[in-house]
């Protein structure tokens, strides 16, 4: 087998139990966007287009007729913000990329691309075959369960009620203990998890997540400068 093709079964491996959650995160954000108004086929290229997750649960969330196009954009685009926080720390692994594909790797950076390509480069250089292997089966199911969701429908019921809301926070805390390195971690958490937390309760909007992320990225760097590891 050559090294590509492992790198890229590897990831796919390691990536499968995040593509599991997906699928009832998926088929919740179609139901939202059904219920909006969106078409299967509206639904289906928000999602290949925009693919974030986040901001298109944010997004549908915001969605009435007239559209707040520049509310709604400034809003996603304030959600996105981590991805040039992921962007500058991933730059670091991808020398073994060539340049050229370097929009591919950005296209496809998710949350949880990111975290696993991070723990990936813990242990040995990244790849693109590893990237493409956690890559693409996560844009597949995302596409295909979105899709279904908003074919759906309100067929499928409230999400709530058999836990389909509950999928997202349990991947992400799932995701997070993968990078535990101790003290230094939990410190990491408290500090991003209570400022967003206080954001979320003082101010509307998504500012919470932008917040969050910053704090996390401030108390690993005071630790570190005192000699930590986080």
């Amino acid at each position: 087998m050559s090294s590509a093709k492992r790198d890229f079964l590897t990831g796919a491996a390691e990536v499968a139990p995040v593509v599991v959650a997906y699928i009832p995160i998926g088929l919740l954000w179609g139901t939202l966007a059904a219920a909006k108004g969106l078409s299967p086929l509206e639904a289906l290229m928000m999602s290949v287009i925009v693919f974030a997750g986040s901001a298109q649960f944010v997004a549908v969330d915001m969605w009435r007729d007239p559209i707040p196009v520049l509310l709604l954009t400034f809003t996603v685009l304030i959600v996105n913000v981590r991805h040039v926080l992921m962007s500058a720390s991933l730059s670091r692994h991808i020398d073994a990329i060539p340049r050229a594909l370097h929009p591919i790797v950005a296209y496809f950076l998710t949350d949880e691309s990111w975290a696993l390509a991070e723990r990936r480069a813990l242990q040995e250089p990244l790849t693109l075959a590893f990237y493409l292997g956690v890559s693409l089966p996560l844009a597949a199911t995302w596409w295909i369960a979105t899709g279904t969701g908003a074919m759906l429908g309100r067929a499928l019921g409230d999400p709530s009620a058999i836990g389909l809301d509950f999928a997202f926070s349990a991947m992400f805390i799932a995701i997070l203990m993968g990078f535990w390195k101790g003290p230094g971690t939990a410190g990491v958490l408290a500090a991003s998890g209570a400022v967003a937390a206080g954001t979320h309760l003082a101010f509307d909007g998504p500012w919470y997540i932008v917040a969050g992320g910053l704090a996390g990225a401030l108390y690993a760097y005071v630790t570190w400068r005192a000699g930590e590891e986080p």
